[in-house]
This record gives C-alpha cells, structure tokens and sequence, in this order.
C-alpha cells in the first residue's frame, strides 16, 4: 500500500514538473518553408517495396564519417507544421522553427521525407552555432536529436511523405538574446540567417513562400500610339499620375514571387516634366545554370514600346516588368536587358545592362519600398 502511494505521488509529481515545462515554453522563431531540390526518387535495391533519393551536395561528406541508416528521427503530425503545397514537383518541403523548451533552446528543423530513404544527408555539428549579434555571444548545441547524427553524414529511413522533425539542442537562451544569426545549418539553407523574433508574425509557420500579386496604382494613359513608330516620338503613348515612391537609390530593385508569375519593380527617377522610357521585350532573369525566365510584359505601360511619363522632376515612380514564375528554391539569379535598336532621339541610349548575383531574399525585403507615395508638391 506504501509502494502504491509512493508511485502515485512520483506520477503526480512528473505531471506537475511536466505542466510546468510547458508552460515554459516560448516560440522565438519560426522560418518559412523552403524547397529543395534533388534526384527523382529510385527503387531501393536491398528492399524493391521502398524508394530512395540520394541528397545531393552534402557540404561534409569528403572529411566527416558517414554512418549507416538512421530510423529513429522524430516525426510529428501534418497539422503541426503544414506545408502549403499538395504537389511539390520534385522538391522537398523544409522549414524551422526556433523554441524556449524548460532549460534548453531547441532548433526544429522539419523535413517532409521525399521517399522512404534518403542517403547523404547532414543535420548539424559544433559549427552549428547561435550568434547574439548584439553582444557578440556565440551559442553551441550540445545535442542532436537523433544524438548519432551529430557531426555524422547520414541516411534516413522513414515512411514518405513523414514530417521529420530534427532538432538541435542548446543551453536556454537568455531572454534579451532577440537579434540572432544561425550557422552550419547548410540543408536548410542557414549559413549566417538573420533570424528575428518578429518572425513569428512575419513569416508563419508553414506559409506559402510565394507572395500575393501586388497591386500598383495604374498610370493614366493620356494618349495611346495607334500608329507607333520608335523613330516617331509624337506617335509614341503617353502616361501621367503613375505609381510614385518615396526616394530610394535611383535603380533600387524589389521582387514578388507568385505561382503564375515573377514581379520585378524599379524605382525610376524623373528628371523632367516629359520623360521617356521603354522596358520589356527580350529582357530576362537568368538562374545559375542559364535558365531564362522570359518578360511577359509591364504593369500599366506597353511592352517593348517607347513611351511618355509626364510628372514632377524629383519624382520617384516603380516600373515593374513581368516575368515567367521562378522556382521556389532559387537563390540568387541576374537580370539581362539585351541592347535595343538604334533610334532618331537625341540623347538616346540604346545599351543593354546586366545586373548579377541579384538575391531573391533581399528583393522581397525591398517590396515595401514600393507603397504607393502620393506626389506632394509645395508652391
């Protein structure tokens, strides 16, 4: 009878301890999903009834060692992080998130396993550091769940389409630690990541990573070109109250990344009262491996035409190009406007321009440089 009190009274207590750790338990982060590409799944060939990927590019495969397959990653319900695509087209779903749990720190780090092995893979060693950007305090893990796939190249084994959720283990971070960076985090894409404690409400867990379709106030037309000529600038059309800005740099970029479409504004600076302009035509954003994404038009203006923009000198205005959709998983790419025809207007320049290594993530921050900024003009 003593004995049974004695384990009723230690479960009491384990429930009690438990309610409090939950209670101390704080969302600091929480990242967006990102899609990663690899080889389309193959038949495993010890087992015929499971598929296998191998990951590709595992940065520390050649000088860490590579043990066998792992089949106790922690999974976790799809309501618990949802993934916002039902067909992913060949890539895998990853995202994170950033927790206070009782005494430790913990990086969740979700996978949605792409078939039922996947070999190569890399979650996180010593060099998978915190950085507290404001007092310089460098935090390392002290665990892996799994723990054997600390510092280890690894395979996994899981049934396809599980939610994985890899997690590493840290020292709780102090409260005031608000503004930090994640390292060595390289399948996730985390190699000095900003990760900002508004993110929770910025960038929810399991939101789609492409943006809306953004919405510009629409120039006026004044005058159409019913009969275009380039070498004709009265024949050309003509546009007043566009969509102004306040100033930025002259030739700032912002992207929005939708499912049907990529939106590429820049900020134009205006000079004059009359001004003109043409954008489009055989104008491209090119990815690492030479794929080109094709301009389908302008937002407001024509495409691939001359054209007038009246307005105030001092005017900042956005002409946004439209082009094919970017894959979600593409990093960084280069805008190519080839060189134009030679026209009869003084002071013409008809030279293309080329703008590399331009970041898809730095883009999309600048997205709300481009509000709508009524004109004001004091007399």
């Amino acid at each position: 009878m003593k004995k049974a009190f004695i384990l009723i009274l230690l479960t009491i207590i384990c429930i009690a301890t438990y309610a409090q750790e939950k209670k101390n338990i704080r969302i600091r982060a929480i990242g967006q999903t990102t899609l990663a590409g690899h080889p389309r799944p193959t038949r495993y060939e010890k087992d015929r009834n499971l598929s296998i990927v191998k990951w590709p590019d595992t940065e520390y495969q050649e000088w860490h060692d590579t043990i066998g397959i792992v089949k106790n990653v922690p999974t976790i319900n799809d309501n618990e992080v949802s993934f916002p695509w039902d067909d992913y087209r060949g890539f895998t779903p990853m995202t994170w998130k950033l927790v206070d749990e009782g005494k430790n720190t913990v990086l969740h780090c979700y996978m949605k396993m792409p078939s039922d092995i996947v070999t190569n893979f890399w979650l996180g060693s010593g060099e998978t550091v915190l950085l507290d950007q404001e007092t310089g305090i460098i935090y390392q893990p002290k665990a892996t769940v799994p723990a054997e796939c600390y510092n280890k190249v690894f395979s996994i084994e899981s049934k396809k389409d599980s939610v994985l959720d890899f997690q590493i283990v840290y020292n709780r971070l102090p409260d005031k630690a608000r503004k930090l960076k994640v390292y060595g985090l390289p399948e996730w894409k985390m190699r000095g990541t900003d990760i900002q404690r508004d993110m929770v409400t910025t960038m929810p867990l399991g939101s789609p990573d492409y943006d809306q379709v953004p919405k510009f106030h629409l120039p006026k037309l004044v005058k159409d070109s019913l009969n275009y000529d380039r070498n004709v600038n009265q024949s050309w059309a003509v546009y007043k109250d566009v969509h102004t800005i306040k100033p930025v740099e002259n030739g700032t970029l912002a992207l929005w990344r939708t499912k049907d479409a990529t939106y590429l504004a820049m900020a134009t600076e205006q000079n004059w009262y009359r001004e003109w302009w043409g954008y489009g035509g055989n104008s491209v954003l090119m990815d690492d491996i030479g794929h080109r994404y094709k301009c389908k038009g302008l937002v407001g203006f024509q495409n691939d035409r001359l054209f007038w923009v009246e307005g105030y000198p001092g005017d900042y205005f956005a002409i946004v190009l439209i082009f094919e959709p970017i894959p979600l998983d593409l990093d960084t790419f280069s805008y190519i406007e080839p060189e134009g025809e030679p026209i009869n207007m003084w002071g013409a320049n008809w030279s293309g321009e080329v703008r590399s290594d331009l970041k898809v993530s730095e883009l999309r921050q600048n997205q709300k440089l481009f509000n709508y900024h009524k004109r004001i003009v004091v007399k």
